[in-house]
């Protein structure tokens, strides 16, 4: 277990890749009816 296992979130950084131990982050994406509301009003 280190940095040269594929399953081990140490090993998931040092191969640059992304899976169940190293889940990339969730972006909140802003609803469309708040970007309309916001142009509308300035």
């Amino acid at each position: 277990m280190g940095k040269g296992d594929k399953k081990s979130k140490r090993g998931k950084i040092a191969n640059k890749s992304y899976g169940v131990r190293r889940p990339r982050k969730i972006r909140k994406r802003t609803p469309v009816e708040e970007k309309i509301n916001i142009k509308g009003k300035s």
